[in-house]
């Protein structure tokens, strides 16, 4: 149970948190108007209205989680203003220099200047997806990565994020906290494990990600949270051991990637999968998953330069699991994503 107290102080603080992003969005829009393509597409898309309907029904959802017990309250329910002007500011700074690459279509500076430290990566990665600076590969890219996701879904990134609470919670039911096992693939900045060393503070955790500039940062955002071991590492060769983990999750990796690189993910996530575990899998919605919404996933790909994303819409992850021995276990649609459970027997 929540209390009265707790209740208000969350749905004041994700109304403002809309309020801030959604209309950071807006103006972004406005600002770019001149660099985004003419849509071409073929399927309905939602409209401003629907849209704020289906953010205002996860936050419902969310908040009942935690009225539930699934989860807490999160832990950013009252934010540093300061920060997040900041915020603001840099990534407004940054929008011209991202339209001018939408704008020429140019979208694989990150080839041309690898930084230091940053070699050897995959072709595939090696791109400046969304049109951001630095791609997935610099410093400032990492600081600014959680602001931009949060202007694009207006707000409502962290409670799609906190969705993947829901089965690690069923799954951990049954099971002690301090002997369970948890990767996080494509850990990024390392915002989700910030949720879930909140939630579960005696998992042992490890998150990995590709990037070094990434892993700094997420160094920076877990430790306030608790332990967490955090690799550098591809996600097709991950550097563990078979049967050696209880739960993997993985939030927003498999539209970034090539089919052929993401079948060998999936072949990697069964490898190291304990028998009896379960993969947590977080993407965007697919074709057909919520049909007034499939123009939206037209769209997106021509906007936003995400190179694999049409294929991943279109591709049947249920079979591409079967394939490597997991079963699937579940679906749930949390307003742009979609979360997938997958278990090994």
């Amino acid at each position: 149970m929540v209390s009265i107290g707790e209740t208000a102080a969350y749905v004041l603080s994700q109304a403002g948190r809309v309020g801030w992003y959604y209309g950071q969005y807006v103006v972004s829009a406005r600002l770019s108007r001149r660099s985004m393509p003419r849509p071409e597409i073929s399927r309905p898309s939602p409209g401003r209205a629907a849209m704020l309907r289906e953010m205002a029904n996860l936050m419902a959802r969310d908040l009942r989680n935690v009225a539930d017990g699934i989860y807490p309250l999160p832990h950013d329910v009252a934010p540093d203003p300061f920060v997040r002007l900041r915020e603001a500011a840099d990534y407004f700074g940054d929008l011209p220099r991202v339209n001018a690459r939408r704008r020429s279509r140019r979208a694989a500076e990150v080839a041309d200047d690898v930084p230091d430290g940053a070699t050897g990566l995959p072709a595939y990665y090696l791109r400046n997806f969304h049109y951001q600076s630095g791609g997935y590969l610099t410093d400032d890219s990492a600081k600014r990565y959680d602001h931009q996701v949060e202007i694009l879904f207006g707000g409502s990134a962290d409670a799609m994020r906190r969705q993947v609470l829901v089965p690690l919670a069923d799954f951990l039911a049954t099971r002690r906290q301090s002997r369970t096992r948890l990767l996080d693939i494509a850990t990024g900045t390392g915002r989700f494990l910030t949720f879930v060393l909140d939630a579960f503070p005696r998992l042992q955790v490890t998150g990995l990600d590709l990037s070094a500039a990434y892993l700094r940062q997420a160094r920076r955002t877990v430790r306030p949270f608790g332990p967490a071991r955090l690799v550098q590492g591809l996600a097709e060769a991950l550097p563990l051991a078979d049967a050696s983990q209880d739960v993997i999750t993985a939030i927003y990796l498999f539209h970034e990637l090539p089919r052929e690189v993401r079948e060998a993910v999936a072949r990697e996530m069964a490898r190291v999968l304990a028998p009896g575990g379960r993969v947590i899998l977080m993407d965007s919605l697919q074709q057909g998953d919520r049909s007034a919404f499939d123009g939206l996933l037209e769209y997106f790909p021509q906007a936003f330069h995400e190179p694999y994303y049409t294929d991943y819409t279109q591709q049947d992850l249920e079979a591409l699991f079967a394939g490597c021995g997991l079963r699937l276990g579940g679906i749930d649609l949390a307003f742009m994503s979609k979360v997938m459970v997958f278990e090994k027997p």
